[in-house]
């Protein structure tokens, strides 16, 4: 699957500092303890809608993580699925009257001019479930022939053949990502696309490792498995153990996916191929708000990135406004956010637009070290804001100041100006 055209990314002199970035799985800010080349794995779209301001929040994070990585010298190695075969996205084209092919492209069509016009930087990879049934399936078979995954009848009057689950109780690293108990992981199961009553399962959080077919259902041939298509989980696990070396460096997304998807997706591969670790940091966007409850599809309180920018937004001003929260904090959405954003953008444009500034290098380290430090962004805009305040009260005379800290912008931030 084509992602979209990579952005031009500016030279700046020097490197920055080492990346440090909060795991969930440990419960600490540990550093990205990467070699030459840094592998990073970011859970993709399920296109049933357009690209909201939650969903570019996580997407805009985890280019700074690859843009921080690269500064800091190494070579990013990063993919990204997308997963255009799920129940929500059949249920959405049932609604629709639309074919869920159709709908699928579409809106991965629109993402792709979200994140364009965001300027993050593509994935090496972009991969679609539909393309990887292959590798998916060959999980699925490798989990049942070792032992941990079984088969259980479709319910009578659903259809025929077996559903696929992986055995909970014998993998014991489940629970080591998230570190939840068994009430907490209860009490978002279902919601998130588990299906803890159901009979026949040996263990209440099971996860389903392949549907088999149902009438009406779309679904693929395999011998060994019968027709049918793959939980959503095993989808993550198989597409980064086909295109990243294991263990790879950060696994991301947002916190909505802490459980089940990302505990699932790591005991997964470490039933398929016992090496006890997927990722070696697992790292989280926090949530997005709207008139008080998290942005998401399924309440339709959605601030949409493509609606933004067709009203004329500067989609520099849309960034802007997800870098002035840190990646960890949960926040809510207001237009005086955006106001501000667009107020700040044309300071600096106006700041690094003069002949002559504030020697631009002591704010270039404070960049990279905020950068560096968890992404504390925030740190790194004020760091800007007080250059761009001093340099217009006529602070600083260096004809190449202005040029170069822009170029850092653009190359650490994201930020085009």
């Amino acid at each position: 699957m084509k992602s979209w055209p990579t952005p031009f990314v500016p030279a700046v002199p020097g490197h920055g500092d080492p990346l440090r970035l909060y795991d969930t799985a440990s419960g600490a800010v540990r550093p990205v303890d990467a070699g030459e080349v840094a592998r990073m794995y970011v859970c993709g779209i399920t296109p049933y809608d357009a690209t909201h301001l939650g969903h570019a929040a996580t997407y805009v994070t985890f280019d700074l993580v690859g843009r921080a990585l690269r500064d800091a010298g190494h070579v990013v190695e990063y993919v990204q699925n997308v997963t255009d075969i799920d129940d929500p996205l059949l249920e959405r084209a049932a609604r629709d009257g639309r074919d869920w092919r159709e709908l699928a492209t579409a809106e991965i069509d629109l993402f792709r001019d979200d994140m364009t016009a965001l300027a993050v930087i593509p994935p090496d990879e972009y991969r679609g479930v539909v393309e990887s049934m292959d590798e998916i399936a060959a999980v699925v078979r490798r989990l049942l022939g070792s032992g941990v995954a079984y088969r259980l009848p479709v319910p009578d009057g659903e259809g025929t053949g077996s559903d696929v689950y992986l055995d909970l109780g014998m993998t014991p690293s489940f629970g080591e990502v998230s570190g939840w108990s068994a009430d907490q992981m209860d009490a978002v199961f279902a919601e998130r696309g588990g299906d803890p009553d159901r009979e026949g399962k040996r263990g209440r959080f099971d996860p389903l490792l392949w549907r088999a077919v149902r009438a009406g259902e779309p679904s693929w041939a395999d011998d060994e498995l019968g027709p049918g298509r793959p939980g959503w989980h095993v989808e993550c696990t198989a597409i980064a153990l086909e295109h990243l070396a294991h263990p790879f460096d950060v696994q991301g997304g947002g916190t909505d996916l802490i459980f089940p998807h990302h505990e699932m997706s790591a005991v997964q591969s470490v039933a398929a191929t016992g090496d006890p670790t997927f990722a070696r940091l697992y790292v989280h966007q926090a949530m997005v708000g709207y008139d008080g409850h998290k942005m998401s599809k399924s309440k339709g309180n959605l601030v949409l990135v493509s609606a933004l920018r067709a009203d004329g937004v500067d989609p520099m001003t849309i960034r802007l406004v997800l870098l002035a929260h840190h990646y960890r904090s949960d926040w809510d959405y207001t237009g005086d956010l955006l106001d501000a954003a667009q107020t700040r953008l044309d300071r600096w444009r106006e700041a690094l637009s003069v002949n002559g500034g504030l020697d631009a290098l002591p704010t270039i380290a404070a960049v990279r070290a905020a950068v560096a430090d968890d992404l504390d962004v925030p740190r790194a805009l004020a760091a800007v804001d007080a250059w761009c305040e001093r340099t217009l009260a006529g602070e600083g005379d260096d004809p190449g100041a202005p040029g170069l800290l822009a170029r850092t912008l653009d190359a650490l931030l994201g930020i085009r100006l």
